[in-house]
């Protein structure tokens, strides 16, 4: 696909952007972004990761000092109960290992598609596309999905993409979100797909000799 090309030439490095060393880190660091952002994650998971090492800690762990530990991310108590009750689940059903199919992870605590396909793509290197709010913008806007609702973008992606490419088409939607076609004020006159895009909404280039109009 001409689009994925072009963005990937745009974004060479584009990968996932929250640090981990295990697919357990991962899905604890996927937790913890849920309104957060992943500089802020990675601050807070390069010392959690160093008290909780297995599943067996979370699932042991004291709901206020993990909420304490937590603190800065955001939604703390909600996610404290996410991250213990993943550990939970984990040594009861699954003997301590993070499972591998989306089945299985959507049924752990805090889990929702979105966060078992960002731990099947970057943890195991299973092809899964994970959508988040730069994933729906900007695939609506380049046209490749007219829905609205999270689960059918994500099966009209799966349908129109090559499947060894979902994982890194998510990252390449998301950085081009973060940093050029922005829910306000999308950086269109530098857009690197801004001649495949039929979004209506997007900007014209400035005329030689002005200022951007973005």
């Amino acid at each position: 696909m001409k689009i994925l090309g072009r963005l990937a030439k745009a974004y060479p490095t584009a990968g996932i952007e929250l640090d981990f060393t295990t697919p357990l880190e991962l899905l604890a660091a996927t937790i913890l972004s849920a309104q957060c952002t992943d500089e802020r994650v990675n601050a807070v998971t390069r010392t959690l990761f160093t008290r909780y090492r297995t599943a067996e800690d979370f699932a042991r762990a004291r709901p206020s000092t993990l909420e304490t530990e937590i603190h800065s991310t955001g939604f703390f108590k909600a996610k404290a109960r996410s991250l213990i009750g993943m550990g939970q689940a984990l040594v009861e059903l699954h003997g301590g290992v993070v499972p591998r199919t989306v089945e299985e992870l959507v049924e752990l605590p805090g889990v929702g598609r979105k966060t078992a396909n960002v731990v099947l793509g970057n943890a195991f290197g299973i092809p899964a596309i994970a959508v988040d709010t730069h994933v729906t913008r900007v695939s609506q806007r380049l046209g490749l999905t007219r829905a609205e609702d999270a689960e059918k973008i994500h099966d009209d992606l799966c349908a129109l993409l090559p499947k060894p490419r979902w994982t890194q088409a998510t990252h390449l939607l998301i950085i081009h979100g973060r940093r050029t076609c922005f829910a306000r004020k999308p950086a269109c006159p530098t857009c690197s797909v801004r001649d495949l895009c039929p979004w209506p909404g997007k900007t014209a280039p400035a005329p030689k000799g002005k200022g951007s109009q973005c």
